[in-house]
């Protein structure tokens, strides 16, 4: 007869994951160690085992998790009543106040990612990809006469504003829900008014 799983099974794994988010962010990837995990999580060593068969297994499941679930939220916006601008207003937004809680997932995901096998980082590549050319689509959609037979200048644009965006978390990674609004803005305002320049 097949084992059952615990009630808390979910809420487990959903600890370890942040737990092991935060080990792998201090620590670094190749230094942490299962023991340091468990110290985190405050459980057995021998629990973590239980969902977990190696390290490598938990950096793939938090970075799947993180992207699948970023990126679902993002692509997965209704925006079909809005002006191009104003999906761009509200796409920043959503992925600004959507990094708020998880910087070091979002640490991790650039400094680790690197150590999983190829086809794992290409299927969580996919899902930044997926980001990526939906941002991109809406800026298109913005300035279209500007991005006409020019993928590459779309691409660099649509790139800068993640670069605005990413900077903000790297210095700024504490900031409530206003400051993100108030910066989400300063981005969207610096795009839109630079695309009539372009």
């Amino acid at each position: 007869m097949a084992r059952t799983i615990a009630k808390d099974h979910d809420h487990k794994r959903t600890r370890i994951l942040r737990s092991a988010a935060r080990v792998f962010a201090r620590e670094g990837f190749d230094r942490a160690s299962m023991s340091q995990l468990a110290r985190e999580c405050g459980i057995s060593k021998a629990n973590i085992y239980h969902y977990y068969d190696s390290k490598d297994a938990i950096l793939f499941d938090m970075l799947d998790s993180y992207l699948l679930k970023l990126r679902d939220l993002i692509c997965g916006l209704d925006l079909q009543d809005l002006s191009p601008a104003d999906r761009l207003r509200r796409v920043v937004r959503e992925i600004l106040l959507a990094y708020q809680g998880v910087d070091d997932e979002h640490r991790v995901q650039t400094s680790g990612m690197s150590a999983l096998p190829e086809e794992q980082q290409r299927l969580l590549r996919g899902y930044q990809r997926d980001m990526v050319v939906f941002v991109s689509q809406i800026i298109e959609s913005a300035a279209p006469d500007t991005f006409r037979d020019d993928a590459a200048k779309l691409r660099a644009t649509t790139m800068s504003v993640f670069g605005m965006l990413n900077w903000f978390y790297m210095w700024n990674s504490g900031a409530d829900k206003g400051a993100r609004e108030d910066y989400a803005t300063l981005v969207s305002d610096l795009t839109l008014d630079g695309l009539k320049g372009l």
